[in-house]
């Protein structure tokens, strides 16, 4: 019985060790946010960083969610639209965004920091705190953002649950 103990042991040890260096080959290219409340204040004092491009995901009007990518980086997707941010439309989506949010899901937006997957910084992030994004970065500077996932937080907020939930809802 001891040697079938080590044996499986040793069988289960080796196939943990391969999916560890399996993960990490694959998600080697694969980036990180992190919620942080010096980026929320900066979105909600609508301070526009020069060396970054924006970009919104979801309506116009009302945004399901902002980036901005440091313009060193190209944005290698059609998921978001880009904008060419001036301080009365910074102003006007982050107060739609907060309103929203508050009159749909009874949450406050967040400001979040991304990272490369050397854990350089390079963009911002303004959204629900329950959505999330996939950051893949990929050769020659370019990255692939995913926008939040169409959850229900997200449906609510869009107002695709129905009801009667705020403005434009």
């Amino acid at each position: 019985m001891k040697k079938n103990g080590k044996f499986i042991f040793y069988i289960i040890f080796g196939a943990v060790l391969l999916l560890a260096g399996c993960s990490t080959f694959m998600f080697k290219n694969f980036s990180s946010i992190r919620s942080d409340v010096d980026a929320t204040n900066s979105f909600e004092k609508f301070q526009i960083n020069a060396n970054l491009n924006y970009y919104i995901s979801g309506s116009d009007v009302y945004p399901t969610s902002i980036l901005g990518l440091n313009k060193a980086y190209t944005l290698d997707t059609d998921l978001w639209k880009k904008v060419d941010m001036k301080p009365e439309l910074f102003s006007e989506l982050v107060t739609n965004m907060k309103t929203r949010s508050m009159q749909c899901c009874s949450q406050t937006m967040h400001g979040f920091y991304i990272f490369d997957n050397k854990n350089n910084k390079i963009g911002v992030w303004y959204s629900l705190l329950g959505g999330s994004i996939v950051i893949q970065m990929k050769e020659d500077s370019k990255v692939v953002i995913y926008p939040p996932k169409d959850d229900d937080l997200y449906k609510s907020y869009e107002g695709k649950l129905g009801g009667s939930r705020g403005p434009g809802m």
